[in-house]
C-alpha cells in the first residue's frame, strides 16, 4: 500500500480500478519510469483543493509532469473515456442498463478570472463567464458536459450538448428541461433526435410542476404538494461538484480543460459509490 499525502489521494481498491483504464506506455524506447499513480494523485489534490499546478506538493513530482499527463490526456478524451467506464459500471452495479433512457439538462454559470479565454456576462445570473452545460442521467451521472460562454443562452448552448447524443446513447429517448429549453430548440430536438420533452416549471410556491410544452399558466396548488424529483437530480449534480474546490469557479484558459477537469470531478464522484458506497 503506498504512503497517502491527503485524503485526496486514491485508495488501494479505487487504484485497483483505475489502472486498467489507464493508456498503456508507447511501444519503444525507455520503460515508463513515472508512477501514475502518484500523478493522478497530485490532480485529485489540484481538484480538491483548488490550487495551482505549480503550487502542487512535491511528494506528488514535478508540477510539469503531473501536468503534462493531465493535458496529454485531456487531448487524448482518456478522461471522458475513463468517465464512461466508471458510470455503466455503476448503472450495472445497481440494476440498471448501461445506457440511460431519459436524461435532465441544465447549465450552470460560473465566474472566469484573468486568465483569459472565451467567456460572456450572464445577464440573468448577472454573472460574466463561462456556463456549464450538463446532461445527467435520472441517477445524476454526468452523461456530457460542454462548457461555453455565459451570454449563450440555455436554448442556444443545448444543441451543443445534444447533438451527437445518439450515437453514444442509443436508448435516449426521454429528457426532463427546465423554461429555458423551449421556442425552436422542441422543435429541433424532435426532428433531429426524436425525443420527447418535458418542461419542468418552477411552481408559485416551490418544487416543480410539470406542463406540456410551452404551456406556462399559472397552477393552482393542493395543500399536500410535494417536489417533483426530475429536476432537482441535476442541481445535486452540480452540488456534488461544488465540493472540489478547482470547480468554484472556472479558473482556465480552455473551456476543454474546464470540460476535462468536471469529468475528472465525476470520476471521483463514480469511485466513492462504486468503492465505498457513497452518495
Amino acid at each position: 500500500m503506498s504512503s497517502v499525502i491527503s485524503p485526496s489521494d486514491l485508495s488501494d481498491r479505487d487504484w485497483a480500478m483505475l489502472e486498467p483504464l489507464l493508456p498503456p506506455a508507447k511501444p519503444g524506447g525507455r520503460p515508463r519510469g513515472v508512477n501514475l499513480r502518484r500523478i493522478l494523485n497530485g490532480i485529485f489534490y489540484l481538484l480538491r483543493s483548488g490550487c495551482a499546478w505549480r503550487y502542487l506538493p512535491r511528494e506528488y513530482g514535478p508540477w510539469s509532469t503531473v501536468y503534462h499527463y493531465f493535458r496529454r490526456w485531456r487531448v487524448g478524451a482518456v478522461w471522458e473515456r475513463m468517465h464512461t467506464v466508471l458510470r455503466e459500471r455503476l448503472r450495472r452495479h445497481v440494476g440498471r442498463e448501461p445506457t440511460p433512457s431519459a436524461a435532465i439538462i441544465d447549465s450552470q454559470s460560473v465566474k472566469t478570472t484573468e486568465q483569459g479565454g472565451p467567456h460572456g456576462y450572464d445577464g440573468g445570473k448577472k454573472v460574466n463567464g463561462r456556463k456549464r452545460h450538463i446532461l445527467v442521467d435520472t441517477l445524476g451521472l454526468l452523461l456530457k458536459v460542454v462548457v461555453h460562454p455565459a451570454n449563450l443562452q440555455d436554448r442556444e448552448g443545448a444543441p451543443l450538448v445534444l447533438a451527437d447524443l445518439r450515437q453514444h446513447f442509443p436508448r435516449l429517448h426521454y429528457l426532463w428541461a427546465d423554461q429555458a429549453y423551449t421556442g425552436q430548440l422542441l422543435e429541433w430536438i424532435k426532428s433531429h433526435l426524436g425525443w420527447t420533452v418535458e418542461i419542468v416549471e418552477r411552481s408559485p410556491r416551490r418544487g416543480f410542476v410539470v406542463t406540456a410544452p410551452g404551456a406556462f399558466q399559472r397552477v393552482t396548488l393542493p395543500a399536500t404538494f410535494e417536489p417533483l424529483p426530475r429536476r432537482w437530480v441535476v442541481e445535486r449534480t452540480l452540488a456534488w461538484t461544488s465540493r472540489y474546490r478547482r470547480m468554484s469557479k472556472d479558473y482556465e484558459r480552455l473551456p476543454d480543460t474546464s470540460e476535462a477537469l468536471f469529468y475528472l470531478t465525476g470520476i471521483r464522484l463514480l469511485l466513492g459509490r462504486l468503492t465505498r458506497g457513497e452518495t
